[in-house]
């Protein structure tokens, strides 16, 4: 019998907990994860073209980034601190990450395996738009921080300000225009986006 693996695997990425050195006042998996970072990435891609008149793919950003951590079904999340603690644990993860992709993509037929193989991990091929992903990668994460210090977990401060510099080391106009007009409704009650909503109608 076939081994047709590939999406019953793809369905235990919500099994996967992010954030495992940190105190969570609540987990996240990287199901959720990813479909956040779909539509943050997207949203670069609608910002570059709709207001910095480019021509980037957004679609294509979108699905890249739902497919960007499936090697950690495998991995499980690496704590960022361990994963970049020094260059030979790096370099040893990276080696993980293609083992891990060539194991995932066993679970589908040769003819199916060359349109997954490329978003599973970063290629040059696509290298403009995978900045785009790790933009909306951080982006995501910086969301995570202000969601639970809103919440009184402190735990979290130091994480909030080293990403918030991550991303502006980026330098990608897209995502400093999402930091500015749209992080700071993460930060109101439903009751006060509401009331904002109103304000602007």
């Amino acid at each position: 019998m076939k081994s047709n693996h590939f999406y019953a695997m793809l369905s235990r990425m919500k099994y996967i907990n992010r954030w495992g050195l940190m105190r969570n006042t609540r987990e996240e998996n990287l199901s959720e994860h990813s479909l956040e970072v779909a539509f943050i990435a997207h949203a670069l891609g609608v910002i570059n073209n709709e207001i910095f008149g480019g021509t980037i793919n957004a679609e294509r950003l979108a699905i890249l980034a739902m497919y960007h951590d499936v090697t950690e079904i495998i991995t499980g999340d690496m704590p960022t601190p361990v994963k970049y603690y020094s260059p030979v644990i790096r370099n040893a993860y990276k080696e993980v990450e293609h083992v891990a992709k060539d194991e995932i993509l066993t679970g589908l037929p040769l003819n199916l395996r060359k349109v997954y193989e490329p978003l599973l991990l970063e290629t040059s091929k696509e290298e403009e738009l995978w900045a785009y992903v790790k933009a909306a990668d951080k982006i995501s994460a910086y969301i995570k921080c202000i969601e639970e210090i809103n919440t009184g977990n402190l735990d979290f401060s130091k994480a909030k300000e080293s990403t918030y510099q991550a991303i502006l080391k980026l330098d990608l106009k897209e995502a400093n225009y999402f930091l500015e007009e749209y992080i700071p409704a993460y930060s109101l009650t439903l009751d006060e986006s509401k009331n904002e909503e109103e304000d602007n109608n």
